[in-house]
C-alpha cells in the first residue's frame, strides 16, 4: 500500500485551481467580480482568442496597497470576512480568497493598480503562482489584471478546452449576466479588437437588457414587482407569446449574484401555466432580494448555485410576483365612462318623454318645447300619432310627410296639433324596440296592412280656441342614458354606463371584429375565448359538472392501452361526469357524460383523457389536461354561425381584460392600432 505524503504546493494549488477556473470564463467572473466589490462605477473586459491569449480586467474600484499587492495572491488571503460570524452573512460576490491564488497558479499574470488619492500606483508579475518583486509604477486609480497563456503549464486541462469561438460566446454570455445584475455599473467587453458589449451603467434595468440582450428581446418584456415579508422580486419577464424554445434567456440573480436555481424556474413557469403554448419556455431578468442570513452562497465553488433557508417562501414571492405582472398585461385601456345628459335633446321621435312628477302636476298634458329644427331633404317622413276614430288617440306607426304634403293630406299646416279632449290619454308606447330604436319588422309589417285595410279618415276642421302648441318629437333615449327621477320616494336612480368599444361584425364565423374608442381594433378568436371561459369556470367551480344519461350507451372502442389507464382512472372520470364501466376487449361502456359535450364527441374526449393521463406527471397536471380537453370540447367551434348576444358576452369578457389566453396558451385577441393600419394602405 502507498504511503500517504502531503502534496506539494504547487501540485496543490493546480488542483484548487481546476475547482476555481475551469475556462477563461471563470477567470473573467471571478476578475469581474472582485472589481465589483472594489465599488467600481466602470468595468473593461478585453480578451482574445476566446481568453486562451490573454484576459485584461480594468476597473475604477478602490484599488490595492503596494504592500498587500502579494499577499492578495496567497491561498485563503481575503478583505471580505474576518470572523467565522462573517459566512453567515456574506454580502460580496468573492469571499473565498481562492480566486487570484488559483489564476495565477496556472498563468502568467500582471497586475498595475492604485489606491484613490495615492501618488504613485504599484505593479507585480507572477508566473506559475509564483510572485516577482512589487514596483511602483504610475497608473490609473483603480486595478487592471492581465492573464495571458492560460493553462500554460497544465497541458491535461489545455486540451479539453473547447474552440475559441465556443470559449468567446461563453464570456459574451457571463458579461451580460454581470451586466444585467448591476445596471449601476457601465460595462465595456471587447473580444479580439471588436467591441461586443457595452452598457450606460445609468442604473436602469431596461437599459442594461436593451444592450445586453438585444432590441427585440427587451421589447417583449413585462415589468415585475413585488415583495412579501422581507423577500422582494423585481425585474422584467417575457409576454407568454414570446415564448423561446428553450430556457437560456431565464436570468436570476439573488442579492445581485447571478445563480441557477431549478426552484426559480419552477416558480417562474408556474406563474406562466395555461398561459404559454405547450413547448415554449418564458425567458426573465429577475433579481430576488433577501436577507443575507437567509440565503447560504457557500455551496459551490464556482458561487453560482445558492441554498435558500425559506425554500417555500421564495417560490411563492416569485410566482405571485410573475402571475400578477401576467393578470395586468394585455387588457385594453378602459376609456372613460361618458356622463349621461340629465334631459334628452329636444327634437322630434316616436314618443313623448315625461318623468312622474311632470305627470302629476301638469294633469298629463306635455310640457311646452321649443320647436324642433327643420329636418334635412334625406329624412323628411317623421311618424307622427294618427287619429283614432272613438278615442281620438294617436296611432303610433302612421307616417308624416313633409311640411307640402303634410298641409295636402290634412287641410291645414302642421304649425298646430288639435288637442281631441281637454285631458288627453297617453297610448302605450310597444313593449319591444329594436336595438336602433325603430319598432320591430313584424309590429311594422303588421301596422302596415292595417293602415292600407282601414279608410282614410277625413282631416278634421279646425278648432281655433282650443289650439296648442305644436307636440314636439322626442327621441327614444337609449338605455345607456336612462336615469329614474329620485324625487318620488321609493325610486332609485339607474345609470348604465356605455361599453367603451363596440362590434363591428365577425369574419369567417370564428373572428369578431371590435372596435375601441382609443382607435383600436381588435380580433378576437370565439373558440378561444369559450374555451377559456369554459376552463375557469370548471377550475373553479366546487360542483361537479352536470350530466346527461344517454338513451342509449356508447361503446367506446380504445386500445387496449388507452382502455386500461381509464379503467385505472373511473374515479377521476366519475368527478369530470363520465359514467364508464369496462366492456371488455380495452373497450368501455358510457352511460352519462357531461351535459356540455355533445354525444357524438364521447369518443374523442375518451381518447384525449387518455393522452393528459398517460402525459400528466402529478395528479393536479392530470386534472388540469382532462379540464383542457373538456373545455375544449364543450366551446363554441369556429365556422359556427353565433347569435349576436353570444358575440357579446365573450367580447365584454376579453374587452375587460379577464380573459387573454385560452388554457394552451394561444392568444385570445390580437391588437391592430390605427398606426398600424395606416401604415399597411401606406397612410402612414
Amino acid at each position: 500500500m502507498p504511503h500517504i505524503q502531503q502534496l506539494d504546493s504547487h501540485v496543490a494549488d493546480l488542483i484548487a485551481a481546476g475547482e476555481v477556473v475551469e475556462r477563461p470564463a471563470s477567470v473573467v467572473k471571478e476578475l469581474v467580480e472582485n472589481a465589483i466589490d472594489a465599488g467600481s462605477t466602470a468595468v473593461v473586459v478585453e480578451i482574445r482568442r476566446g481568453g486562451m491569449g490573454m484576459i485584461r480586467v480594468t476597473d475604477n474600484g478602490c484599488g490595492i496597497a503596494p504592500a498587500e499587492l502579494p499577499t492578495a495572491f496567497l491561498r485563503h488571503a481575503t478583505s471580505k470576512l474576518r470572523t467565522e460570524a462573517d459566512l453567515g452573512r456574506i454580502g460580496t460576490l468573492g469571499f473565498r480568497g481562492e480566486a487570484l491564488a488559483a489564476i495565477s497558479a496556472v498563468s502568467r499574470v500582471d497586475i498595475l493598480t492604485r489606491q484613490a488619492g495615492a501618488a504613485e500606483g504599484a505593479s507585480l508579475r507572477l508566473e506559475g503562482g509564483v510572485p516577482d518583486q512589487v514596483e511602483a509604477a504610475g497608473a490609473p486609480e483603480g486595478t487592471t489584471i492581465t492573464v495571458r497563456d492560460l493553462f500554460y503549464n497544465t497541458p491535461a486541462r489545455l486540451k479539453f478546452m473547447r474552440k475559441d469561438s465556443a470559449e468567446t460566446a461563453a464570456v459574451n454570455g457571463l458579461m451580460q449576466h454581470l451586466a444585467l445584475s448591476h445596471p449601476d455599473i457601465s460595462f465595456k467587453f471587447i473580444k479580439d479588437g471588436v467591441e461586443a458589449l457595452l452598457t450606460p451603467g445609468d442604473g436602469k434595468l431596461a437599459s442594461a437588457v436593451y444592450a445586453a440582450l438585444g432590441r427585440d428581446f427587451a421589447r417583449g418584456l413585462v415589468p415585475v414587482s413585488g415583495s412579501g415579508g422581507d423577500i422582494s422580486v423585481s425585474g422584467f419577464v417575457t409576454a407568454p407569446l414570446m415564448g423561446r424554445g428553450s430556457r437560456s434567456m431565464q436570468v436570476f440573480f439573488v442579492n445581485g449574484r447571478f445563480i441557477k436555481s431549478q426552484l426559480l424556474t419552477a416558480a417562474l413557469e408556474e406563474g406562466y401555466r395555461n398561459q404559454i403554448m405547450k413547448g415554449k419556455f418564458p425567458g426573465c431578468v429577475l433579481s430576488v432580494t433577501l436577507p443575507v442570513t437567509a440565503v447560504d452562497v457557500n455551496v459551490h465553488p464556482a458561487k453560482t448555485q445558492v441554498k435558500f433557508a425559506r425554500e417555500h417562501d421564495v417560490f411563492d414571492a416569485v410566482y405571485h410576483t410573475v402571475l400578477d405582472a401576467l393578470d395586468r398585461t394585455g387588457a385594453p385601456a378602459a376609456a372613460p365612462a361618458k356622463e349621461p345628459p340629465l334631459t334628452a335633446p329636444s327634437r322630434q321621435d316616436f314618443f313623448q318623454t315625461m318623468d312622474a312628477k311632470t305627470f302629476r302636476q301638469g294633469g298629463g298634458k306635455p310640457a311646452p318645447q321649443p320647436a324642433a329644427p327643420a329636418r334635412p331633404a334625406w329624412n323628411t317622413e317623421l311618424r307622427v300619432p294618427a287619429k283614432v276614430a272613438d278615442s281620438g288617440q294617436a296611432s303610433f306607426y302612421q307616417t308624416r310627410r313633409s311640411a307640402p304634403a303634410a298641409q295636402s293630406a290634412l287641410g291645414r299646416a302642421p304649425s298646430s296639433v288639435t288637442a281631441p279632449s281637454e285631458k288627453p290619454q297617453i297610448s302605450p308606447a310597444p313593449a319591444y324596440r329594436g336595438a336602433l330604436g325603430q319598432p320591430p319588422a313584424s309590429v311594422a309589417a303588421s301596422a302596415a296592412e292595417r293602415r292600407a285595410e282601414e279608410p282614410t279618415a277625413p282631416a278634421p276642421a279646425p278648432m281655433p280656441e282650443k289650439t296648442t302648441a305644436p307636440r314636439p318629437f322626442v327621441p327614444a333615449i337609449p338605455p345607456e342614458q336612462l336615469k329614474l327621477t329620485e324625487d318620488l320616494p321609493g325610486q332609485t336612480a339607474l345609470e348604465t354606463k356605455e361599453a367603451p368599444w363596440r362590434i363591428a361584425g365577425e369574419v369567417l364565423r370564428t373572428y369578431i371584429i371590435c372596435e375601441s374608442e382609443d382607435g383600436c381594433v381588435w380580433l378576437i378568436d370565439k373558440h378561444a375565448a369559450h374555451e377559456r371561459i369554459n376552463f375557469d369556470k370548471l377550475k373553479n367551480s366546487q360542483e361537479p359538472p352536470m350530466r346527461q344519461t344517454l338513451l342509449a350507451p356508447i361503446a367506446a372502442e380504445l386500445s387496449r392501452e388507452d382502455g386500461a389507464l381509464l379503467l385505472e382512472n373511473l374515479p377521476l372520470l366519475e368527478q369530470f361526469g363520465f359514467a364508464c364501466e369496462d366492456f371488455g376487449g380495452g373497450a368501455l361502456l358510457v352511460r352519462e357524460v357531461p351535459a356540455d359535450i355533445a354525444a357524438a364527441d364521447t369518443v374523442s374526449t375518451l381518447e384525449e383523457f387518455a393522452e393528459c393521463l398517460r402525459t400528466g406527471r402529478s395528479p393536479d397536471e392530470k386534472r388540469e389536461a382532462l379540464l383542457h380537453t373538456m373545455a375544449c370540447k364543450a366551446a363554441i367551434k369556429g365556422g359556427w354561425e353565433s347569435d349576436p348576444a353570444e358575440l357579446r358576452v365573450l367580447v365584454d369578457r376579453v374587452q375587460s381584460g379577464e380573459i387573454k389566453y385560452c388554457p394552451h396558451g394561444r392568444p385570445v385577441a390580437v391588437k391592430l392600432t390605427k398606426y398600424e393600419l395606416e401604415k399597411m394602405f401606406r397612410r402612414a
